[in-house]
């Protein structure tokens, strides 16, 4: 399987510290988890890879450009409706404005808030504007989907529920690459995981190999510190 994404000797340094350190990946698996504990560099790397922040050190290469969409933990809605918010998106991408309305009811359809597209988007809760977030990303068309922390402060019914999002926008062809604290959610949606602690690649493996025998002391400890 050809890498999607290969890094070599990534880093970010701020104020004289690591907060990734040569971090040489190959990327090919679709959906790919990145775990690990508080601070190692997780969500630091997840804006490398998209380039929100500028790397300190090394490379990041890319066999062709994929486009990307990226959904954070608390989404940033615009003081507007839900399908305004989602509109927003492809305008920047200079789509023509029936094509914009077209892709965005779709896509709120598929999130299931058709029904919510005219309500301002700050009103709704937390799992509604998650989805209006994944929404959006998903009108992009997306090759690669981002998610840092998806579902890390809503309840079990919209966990459930932006995991069935994730799946589909997986099942129409994007690559994921997505951090949780969530194993059982890791277990769910990985092929693969990158183990990150400290700000250093610890282990990149297989799921199923990752949660049953892990090769690090690392992550043996990760796991049984996050199992409840």
């Amino acid at each position: 399987m050809d890498a999607w994404l290969t890094t070599s000797g990534l880093g970010l340094r701020e104020s004289g510290k690591h907060i990734v350190e040569d971090v040489s990946l190959a990327l090919a698996a679709q959906r790919i988890v990145l775990l690990g504990p508080n601070g190692a560099g997780k969500s630091t790397l997840l804006r490398l890879i998209h380039g929100l922040l500028h790397p300190s050190s090394g490379a990041l290469r890319w066999p062709r450009n994929l486009t990307q969409a990226m959904v954070f933990q608390r989404p940033v809605m615009l003081r507007t409706t839900a399908i305004a918010n989602v509109i927003y998106g492809l305008k920047l991408k200079g789509l023509p404005a029936n094509e914009c309305v077209q892709r965005a009811g779709a896509a709120l359809e598929h999130v299931g808030l058709p029904h919510l597209a005219q309500r301002p988007a700050r009103l709704l809760s937390g799992g509604e504007q998650q989805r209006v977030a994944l929404a959006r990303a998903w009108a992009l068309e997306p090759e690669l989907l981002i998610l840092d922390e998806p579902t890390a402060s809503l309840d079990p019914a919209s966990t459930r529920e932006v995991e069935r999002i994730v799946g589909e926008i997986a099942a129409a062809g994007a690559r994921v690459l997505m951090t949780t604290h969530n194993l059982g959610q890791a277990r769910r949606m990985a092929d693969e995981i990158v183990f990150i602690d400290r700000g250093r690649i610890v282990e990149h493996t297989p799921a199923e190999q990752f949660f049953s025998l892990p090769q690090t002391e690392a992550a043996q400890r990760f796991l049984k510190e996050e199992t409840p």
